[in-house]
């Protein structure tokens, strides 16, 4: 059974950092596009970053870009997404999202307050 299980999110203090992982079973996810979303209560899913599986190209959404970094590790089947100067507006359940297979994981909140 292939699935995605999100993990890494909490409270953060404004300007603070956290890596979320994205940890993939059931398939080989350095084989497909990844993307990183993120939805805020009341506000649309949005895209955050995605990672392409062919030389590792890395595109960003414009609400995170200069202050986040989409990366993969093949060994662990894991793709990551790195997030610094975070602010209470990044509040959000972020979710990890492989479009060719049609998996979303359960997503993984995180919030940022002082």
């Amino acid at each position: 059974q292939m699935q995605l299980v999100e993990s890494g999110g909490g409270l953060v203090q404004p300007g603070g950092s956290l890596r979320l992982s994205c940890a993939a079973s059931g398939f080989t996810i350095s084989s497909d596009i990844v993307s990183w979303y993120r939805q805020a209560p009341g506000k649309e899913r949005e895209l955050v970053a995605t990672i392409t599986s062919v030389g590792g190209i890395t595109k960003y959404g414009v609400s995170m870009k200069g202050r986040s970094t989409i990366s993969g590790d093949n060994a662990k089947n894991t793709v990551y997404l790195q997030m610094n100067s975070l602010k209470p507006e990044d509040t959000a359940v972020y979710y990890c999202n492989v479009p060719i297979r049609l998996l979303w994981g359960q997503g993984t909140q995180v919030t940022v307050s002082s």
